[in-house]
């Protein structure tokens, strides 16, 4: 009797929480949990995935542990098509993948055919700041100096990328003559092309700018995507959205930037057990707050301003529900 009654309790309990000792609390003792990261190691996704998997499994029953592994390729939707395909279903496996691809699957869906709304989200580390900047060696210190050069080699690690977006929107809005280099697997191998002079800048995150560069003023940052800034970023750089050159241009960025908000983002198969996804929510927001996770991420230059995973979907379903008007003078920009 006493079983049967807490039984019931269990069903009727509004949190998950309260029935998680028989459904989930003891599944992921002596388990690993994988994260998977879209592109090669050395990049600010992967720095942001092996940072997390440092600190999570302490906020997650059992004590799993976990481990980050790239698998690089199209920009980083082979990781995020792995989640459905092949990867176990059942919260071992989560993914970081480029927000870019958010906003991508909603103006082309036929290239990037995936619906981010059909995955669990589990949350992001942080917003983005992406900077385009070039060498300091190719004679430029403003927008409008750069706008004067007849042509700008900037590298590509996959279409509808936050690298490619913003590239694409210093070309086709603010009129620079951006040539885009293709074949580059993730950030990495773009900076040493850069450092080569096989490339002249790039769009990238801030937080992923090699320290030495900045420190050492080897780049010089032009416009950024974002109306924030950082401690150690010359404070003059224009924010894209303030000098767009008309409102029409601005309602534009904004559609082509939204999922910047999802700077980090990390999903998990829509088929996981609702208890498991619920547990992994919980302890991704218990690690934002874990003061030896926030000190990693500030030794690494590494911004956190996280969304839980109730917020990030939130602002992916945002995205998808932008009016169709909006959706194709944006879509314009981005093919250009």
């Amino acid at each position: 009797m006493h079983l049967r009654l807490a039984a019931y309790a269990c069903v009727a309990a509004l949190s998950v929480a309260a029935c998680t000792p028989a459904a989930g609390q003891d599944f992921y003792r002596g388990k690993t949990i994988t994260i998977l990261v879209g592109f090669s190691p050395g990049g600010g996704f992967d720095i942001n995935a092996r940072v997390l998997s440092r600190h999570i499994g302490q906020h997650i029953p059992g004590n799993p542990n976990v481990v980050a592994q790239n698998m690089p390729g199209a920009g980083s939707i082979t990781a995020v098509h792995h989640l459905d395909l092949a990867a176990a279903k059942d919260g071992t496996v989560i993914d970081i993948f480029n927000f870019g691809n958010i906003g991508e699957s909603r103006l082309n869906p036929d290239k990037v055919k995936v619906d981010f709304r059909k995955f669990n989200w589990i949350g992001s580390i942080s917003q983005d700041l992406t900077v385009c900047y070039v060498w300091h060696t190719f004679g430029v210190k403003t927008l409008a100096e750069l706008k004067a050069k007849d042509k700008v080699h900037m590298g590509l690690t996959g279409m509808g990328t936050s690298s490619d977006t913003n590239q694409r929107i210093l070309k086709s809005i603010f009129g620079v003559r951006v040539q885009q280099v293709a074949g580059y697997p993730g950030s990495a191998e773009q900076r040493i092309a850069i450092e080569r002079g096989e490339l002249d800048g790039d769009c990238g995150a801030w937080s992923s700018i090699p320290v030495e560069w900045v420190e050492g003023r080897k780049i010089v940052p032009v416009i950024k995507s974002g109306p924030v800034t950082a401690p150690d970023m010359p404070p003059d750089v224009p924010y894209s959205v303030e000098i767009a050159p008309s409102e029409r241009e601005r309602q534009v960025l904004r559609m082509l930037i939204a999922s910047a908000q999802l700077g980090r983002p990390f999903i998990a198969s829509q088929a996981v057990p609702a208890e498991r996804v619920r547990i992994l929510r919980d302890a991704f927001n218990a690690t934002m707050k874990d003061p030896q996770f926030i000190a990693e991420a500030e030794k690494l230059r590494l911004p956190i301003s996280p969304k839980t995973g109730e917020e990030a979907l939130a602002i992916v379903e945002a995205i998808y529900t932008t009016p169709e008007d909006v959706v194709a003078a944006a879509r314009k920009v981005a093919a250009e």
